[in-house]
């Protein structure tokens, strides 16, 4: 009797202990292993959606200048930080040896005007000359006709008369040819006057030499001969602008005309203004560091707001806040909604929709979704996005404003939670809280 007693017992206590797990699970029966959650309420919120990138701060107008001819540097007025104008003398290139290419240009000029003078005073003795043969060929050519004078008295003066005609021809000839030589020895004289003008080196346009690559006394190259030595740099520096690269994902977002946030690194403290007033329609790829696998970026240009630092120039000390090249990171405001409903953006997981058809493809079936924390469960509710920040996103439908949203932990929210699971909520330190220790953990470890 009291083996079957014990037997019975342990059938009983069993079916209890069986109860109890699948009451836990089933939520039947309350338990701390259910899924703690902290929860927010759908707020109302200005949204600005940004796009992040970094690049370096330039000049919008830099003109690299360099010499049009070789020579020793005799003069040079001016130190890098000077301002200057337009048509100011910059340096002065040693000019003895375009000066003496000026005197002997100016003597083959004069040399080849005198050839062309006495030319043309040969030519009009040779026209006297053949006019003369020409009357005489024409009278003895009459009397010849008349047999009044002999075949070979005639062939004389036919003679005579040809080789005149000749002579006027071949002198005509060297008048046009010292002609020639006179307009090709006043073109090399324009040319030695132009490289003799050269040696002198003068602003194109007015700016700040941003760049001095030379010293007095050094010698230079001209651009005839390759590339030429690159003297020194003439900018804007009243109108800068910052060129960064922005990923092919974000670059369809920015448009010409929205506004930004630049920071640069060498004022942390600092947020300057600028707008988008160029985007690049061809790509620069570069290779990441990672990987072999290049990353396709175009370049924006953005204008910075003269006002935000225009206060910090010193002209007087030669003082301008942005040097070119400087480093700078900027945000590209290019969306903004007002007052819409948000949700924080980890409270937004993408989950395969288990009403699609079969049909549709793996990518057509997600959705997304958010948990609303009803009644000690986790609603799965279906919503469409709209723009985002750092921290919230636009709740476009879906939602009527007052829910309150399960908000974290981000990996129960994007795995573990499902449809009308009950779930206790905590205060949000609660869910970094080692439960052993109780101390608090201030990163969640998925």
């Amino acid at each position: 009797m009291t083996k079957k007693l014990m037997i019975w017992l342990g059938v009983v206590v069993g079916t209890l202990l069986l109860f109890v797990i699948i009451g836990k699970n089933a939520g039947w029966i309350s338990s701390d292993n259910t899924e703690k959650v902290s929860t927010e309420k759908v707020s109302k919120r200005d949204i600005v959606e940004k796009v992040s990138a970094s690049g370096k701060i330039y000049p919008v107008t830099e003109v690299k200048i360099s010499p049009d001819v070789s020579g020793e540097i005799i003069e040079l007025p001016i130190e890098e930080g000077d301002s200057v104008v337009q048509g100011q003398l910059l340096a002065k290139i040693k000019p003895d040896i375009y000066v003496a290419q000026v005197d002997r240009s100016v003597a083959a000029v004069n040399n080849s005007k005198a050839n062309y003078l006495n030319a043309q005073s040969q030519l009009t003795q040779i026209v006297v000359q053949f006019e003369k043969s020409e009357k005489d060929f024409n009278r003895n050519k009459d009397l010849f006709t008349k047999k009044v004078i002999s075949q070979s008295e005639f062939d004389v003066y036919e003679a005579a008369y040809k080789s005149a005609k000749a002579n006027k021809e071949g002198t005509q000839q060297a008048v046009d040819a010292s002609k020639y030589m006179v307009s090709s020895a006043e073109a090399s004289l324009k040319e030695a006057t132009d490289q003799l003008y050269k040696t002198s080196i003068y602003a194109p346009m007015s700016g700040i030499i941003s760049a001095l690559n030379i010293e007095k006394g050094e010698r230079v190259v001209g651009t005839s001969q390759f590339a030429g030595t690159e003297i020194m740099r003439i900018a804007n520096l009243y109108k800068m602008e910052a060129r960064v690269d922005v990923s092919e994902n974000d670059v369809l977002k920015v448009s010409i005309g929205d506004t930004c946030e630049i920071e640069v690194d060498a004022y942390p403290d600092k947020i300057f203004n600028g707008v988008v007033y160029q985007v690049a329609n061809s790509s620069s790829s570069s290779s990441t560091n990672i990987s072999t696998e290049s990353v396709t970026n175009f370049t924006v240009k953005i204008l910075l707001d003269q006002s935000s630092f225009v206060d910090m120039i010193d002209v007087k000390k030669k003082k301008f806040p942005f040097l070119p090249g400087m480093t700078a990171s900027v945000n590209i405001l290019t969306n903004h909604v007002y007052s819409v409903n948000v949700v924080p953006i980890q409270s937004v997981t993408t989950r395969e929709d288990s009403t699609a058809k079969n049909k549709k493809t793996a990518k057509e079936k997600l959705k997304e979704f958010v948990f609303v924390f009803e009644n000690s469960e986790a609603k799965k509710i279906p919503v469409s996005t709209g723009i985002q920040d750092d921290e919230y996103i636009e709740i476009k439908s879906g939602l009527k404003g007052d829910e309150e949203i399960i908000t974290a932990p981000y990996s129960a929210i994007s795995r573990r939670l499902k449809d009308k699971m009950k779930v206790t909520k905590v205060d949000k330190k609660e869910l970094y809280k080692d439960k052993k220790s109780g101390t608090e953990i201030s990163v969640e470890v998925d």
